[in-house]
């Protein structure tokens, strides 16, 4: 009944109320402050099902957080598409010494070599040299590793997507299995308040009856003792309806502040249904689920990523060139430029065996995603088959409490044909009263507890991808 969706609730709404918790603590937000993006018609709108995963869709902080990581994915393969393009870099630099062979330096850079400078080349005194420069450097060849990475930050952009998907999925199911907990609870509060007021009505009556010595005191006692179980089933539901108000607020993104109500859909509610087989829905799952692909997504970047570790054996290439001047004064002098410009070549012949131990690192990275993807299935197929078990036993109940509701009702009726013929006692009656109430109720509740499991089902095979 109620007690089963609230825990399938809570199980369900558990990872999304995690993230958001982390959220509201790295980005409090004063009380005093308003939210001026949130318009003020939002303060007493009413939300049907349809509207709140609209509402949700595009105000929830995990899917905007979701958002925000696939444009950081963007951001990393921008990062590694950079080493294909040339490296610039302008720099000054400034010496002063009286060493022989750095002051010989700077004289012939300077282009100021002539015969003194022979003379006077082992007591040349202090010298000093100014040198402006900008240097480009072009990779050629770094192993395939600048290759390799970049494919690695494509597939990161499709991982960031694959998570986005996987919270939208977790999401609408979300609010869907909370917009009916509190359709449930309205159900079950006002099941308890009609049971509340019959029952309060008879009680008087039957104290009255009492009080002229027609009716016995365990009669009074039996009513007083069904008025206090109402009464308690009215509060638990009550608090029912603000802890599932509370929760569909959360996963909208609205703040405490923001009024607003949770309206029944226009139209009838949906008859559900198991919509194929187990093997078939499985299928579907497995092929549509954004967990899977996610898991195969990861492999595919720990491969990149072993192949990139195995680049360092190759040698390097790269190519560069350097234009400045030198001279002994700040400035510039076409006169005295300098340009450099070579390749050059380097392979690691011995690195302390960091490469082999990267390596092995990258081996193990991938032998883990491999391993995360078989339990990323084997999951989802448990997810699966409890959705769809838990599905078949909420229709299989709901049949059962339809049926319940004919014979509760049909009990009512001879009961009151009998207490009007007065043969049983005023409690008897209340208690078929209560009990049609009750058997309204759990139909109720086992119609919105068969809409959840459906919604779940539709989760597990990866329906609002």
């Amino acid at each position: 009944m109620l007690k089963t969706i609230k825990n399938r609730l809570a199980l369900s709404l558990l990872p999304i109320f995690m993230l958001s918790n982390l959220s509201a603590v790295a980005a409090p937000v004063s009380n005093n402050t308003v939210d001026k993006s949130v318009p003020e018609k939002l303060i007493t709108q009413s939300f049907t099902l349809d509207q709140a995963i609209d509402y949700a869709l595009a105000n929830n902080p995990d899917l905007q957080i979701a958002a925000e990581r696939i444009g950081q994915a963007e951001a990393q393969l921008g990062v590694a598409l950079s080493a294909f393009y040339p490296q610039v870099t302008a720099r000054v630099g400034y010496e002063h010494s009286n060493n022989p062979a750095q002051v010989f330096s700077m004289i012939v850079s300077q282009r100021e070599f002539d015969a003194n400078s022979i003379a006077n080349i082992n007591n040349p005194g202090y010298r000093q040299n100014f040198r402006p420069e900008i240097i480009g450097k072009l990779s050629l060849f770094r192993g395939g590793q600048d290759y390799q990475n970049s494919k690695a930050a494509e597939l990161g952009i499709d991982a960031a997507e694959y998570e986005r998907s996987t919270v939208r999925n977790a999401l609408i199911e979300a609010v869907t299995a909370t917009y009916y907990a509190y359709l449930a609870a309205l159900e079950a509060q006002r099941v308890a308040q009609d049971s509340i007021s019959a029952i309060t009505s008879e009680l008087n009556q039957t104290k009255l009856e009492y009080e002229a010595g027609t009716v016995l005191k365990s009669d009074v006692l039996s009513l007083e003792v069904q008025l206090a179980e109402a009464q308690s089933a009215e509060i638990r539901a009550a608090n029912g309806i603000e802890i599932a108000k509370t929760s569909i607020a959360n996963l909208l993104g609205l703040s405490s502040f923001q009024a607003f109500t949770v309206a029944p859909s226009s139209s009838l509610l949906p008859k559900p249904m198991l919509p194929a087989s187990f093997n078939d829905l499985l299928d579907q799952a497995m092929s549509q689920r954004p967990e899977v692909k996610a898991a195969a997504n990861q492999v595919e970047i720990s491969l990149r990523k072993l192949k990139s570790e195995q680049g360092a054996y190759l040698p390097k290439a790269d190519a560069y060139v350097s234009y400045g001047q030198n001279s002994q004064s700040p400035g510039f002098n076409s006169e005295k430029d300098n340009v450099t410009a070579g390749v050059s070549v380097e392979m690691d012949l011995f690195s302390g065996f960091n490469t082999q131990q990267r390596v092995r690192a990258a081996e193990r990275k991938a032998a883990e995603a491999r391993e995360t993807e078989r339990k990323t299935k084997l999951a989802i197929e448990q997810e699966v088959k409890t959705a769809f078990l838990n599905l078949k036993e909420a229709l299989a109940r709901l049949k059962v409490t339809e049926a319940s509701v004919l014979s509760a009702d049909e009990a009512l009726r001879l009961v009151n044909e009998e207490r009007r013929a007065e043969v049983v006692t005023v409690t008897r009656y209340i208690e078929s009263e209560v009990a049609r109430n009750k058997a309204q109720s759990n139909t109720i509740a086992a119609h919105y507890d068969a809409l959840s499991a459906e919604a779940a089902l539709k989760k597990a095979v990866g329906d609002w991808k």
